[in-house]
């Protein structure tokens, strides 16, 4: 099997965007005819609409985009059937052609670590949940991102380790200095060091960062730290990111970087101007026009467009 980096490299060129769907299911925002008649407080209930409906965004986005981000905490939260329903999710995506990363942003050190990284990474013969892909916590060291690393580069997935975060509260640690620099730094050079050894044709490696849209200055260094590493970044749309935001972190040829886009695709039928044009009973369609809205924005006013 080629590797995570490659095959994602070639996804994106096959679909010419770095589009990144996430899929963020939350009950009370669900469009109303799928909630029509259950209760929010029976557990098996609640997982099916999950499932209907990420099956639905899955429907719509597969000829669009390469690759779709399901995060396992809105699964987790239904207990055991919304975890029945991320392995179905995950398995229907890889149906239709898409990488899946999950986004459980795990860590742990020593059989810890490997545990993880065995129930999640990998095709389905070899991993528990099927994921092409796994958002890593690096803070609990080097030795807790090795077991991730080792069995990434085994069975041809990747990591995408949290580096520079989107979240206003990010830079409580993320930003305290040494000598040498930011915290988010050192982990930007250490991602990068990670990447050395398993460079494709693409230039890219399998351990990708997590940088955010919200810090486009930082955003645009950190492409200079990391060339080799494959960039996801979230804080598109709903937490105030732009296109215009995020050019920094591709490379001169539209690569190297997928743009997280979850509250403002999968529920578009809620929003202006959307919600006048489509409404409820049409939020298939508001997803795709979400979708197809997000993807000119960034060939409009990224390196993206290169890829068109």
């Amino acid at each position: 099997m080629d590797s995570f980096a490659e095959r994602l490299a070639a996804g994106v060129r096959k679909s010419k965007t770095p589009t990144l769907v996430g899929l963020d299911p939350r009950f009370e925002n669900l469009p109303a005819p799928l909630t029509a008649g259950l209760s929010k407080t029976n557990p098996i209930e609640v997982a099916s609409a999950f499932q209907t409906f990420c099956k639905g965004v899955i429907d719509v986005v597969a000829p669009l985009v390469a690759v779709v981000k399901p995060q396992a905490a809105f699964f987790e939260q239904v207990g055991v059937p919304g975890m029945a329903a991320l392995a179905e999710t995950i398995s229907y995506a890889r149906e239709k052609g898409l990488l899946v990363i999950l986004d459980g942003k795990r860590n742990d050190i020593g059989s810890t670590a490997a545990a993880y990284a065995d129930a999640y990474l990998g095709p389905p013969d070899v991993s528990a949940w099927g994921a092409d892909a796994l958002t890593v916590s690096p803070y609990l060291g080097e030795d807790s991102l090795t077991p991730f690393v080792e069995v990434a580069e085994q069975r041809g997935a990747g990591i995408f380790v949290l580096v520079k975060t989107s979240n206003p509260g990010g830079g409580l640690f993320q930003d305290i200095k040494d000598d040498e620099g930011a915290v988010y730094e050192h982990v930007a050079r250490q991602v990068e060091s990670l990447n050395a050894g398993s460079l494709g044709a693409s230039g890219y490696g399998s351990i990708g960062a997590v940088v955010g849209a919200t810090y486009p200055e930082q955003l645009s260094e950190l492409r200079t730290v990391m060339p080799h590493a494959w960039f996801l970044v979230p804080g598109y749309g709903a937490q105030g990111g732009t296109a215009a935001d995020v050019a920094g972190a591709f490379d001169k040829n539209g690569l190297g970087a997928i743009v997280n886009n979850s509250r403002g695709i999968i529920f578009a039928h809620a929003k202006a101007p959307y919600k006048e044009r489509f409404g409820a009973s049409q939020w298939q369609a508001t997803v795709e026009a979400a979708t197809l809205d997000m993807i000119h924005s960034l060939r409009a006013e990224t390196p993206a467009g290169l890829l068109a």
